[in-house]
């Protein structure tokens, strides 16, 4: 199967709206402050973005409180076209651990983090239609660790759904990880070394046992 290029698909939607002389609206979820970084940057000059920080997936509640922090202080430093608004949600981990019940030993980039992907969307979505947004997106696609096929094939899906309009995107391309790198150096953002979960942190911790498979999860 072809893969597509959704930045391409990113850019098609763009110059629709630029035709059309309007800014729509975007429920950006954020795993991360650096993540956010170039993703907010370049979104901004044609949306009217809101971050959504929901991260059930992090390991702990002090992670969490800092990876917030971070994001919040980002938006307040990052000059942008259009202001950027944040919508913060609590802090739940049983919601991640009851999706990944199961797949607490998958390898990491698979089917728990699939799910995990699909758990955040969902709640986007959600959001978005509750609060009228025009699109729905993530910032997960600006890891070369992640899928970005696979995140838009869940975005399209729940798309389907809910009935709100998913922004395709794959926001690695045109070199927006290293600007994203680039942008936490430049403002010092706290960038952490692996993706949020327990799981993720065992597999970062023992590079022998790359999916945790010799440990107890600590769920």
């Amino acid at each position: 199967m072809n893969k597509i290029n959704y930045q391409r698909e990113l850019d098609k939607i763009i110059e629709a709206n630029k035709r059309e002389d309007i800014t729509p609206s975007l429920l950006l979820h954020s795993c991360c402050a650096p993540c956010s970084s170039y993703t907010i940057e370049y979104l901004s000059q044609y949306f009217k973005i809101t971050i959504l920080y929901y991260n059930p997936n992090i390991s702990s509640a002090a992670e969490y409180e800092k990876r917030k922090a971070e994001q919040i202080r980002l938006i307040n430093s990052l000059p942008v076209k259009h202001k950027v608004n944040i919508m913060d949600c609590d802090y739940n981990p049983k919601e991640f651990f009851e999706i990944a019940k199961g797949y607490e030993y998958c390898r990491e980039g698979y089917e728990r983090c699939f799910r995990c992907y699909r758990l955040r969307l969902e709640k986007t979505a959600f959001e978005a239609k509750k609060n009228n947004f025009d699109y729905f997106c993530t910032t997960l696609s600006i890891s070369p660790l992640k899928n970005a096929q696979k995140i838009n094939e869940i975005g399209f899906d729940i798309e389907k759904q809910s009935g709100v309009k998913w922004l395709a995107s794959d926001f690695k391309k045109r070199e927006g990880y290293k600007r994203s790198i680039e942008l936490s150096r430049q403002y010092n953002l706290y960038r952490q070394n692996y993706c949020g979960c327990i799981y993720s942190k065992g597999a970062n911790e023992d590079e022998e046992s790359p999916c945790g498979q010799n440990k107890t999860p600590n769920a």
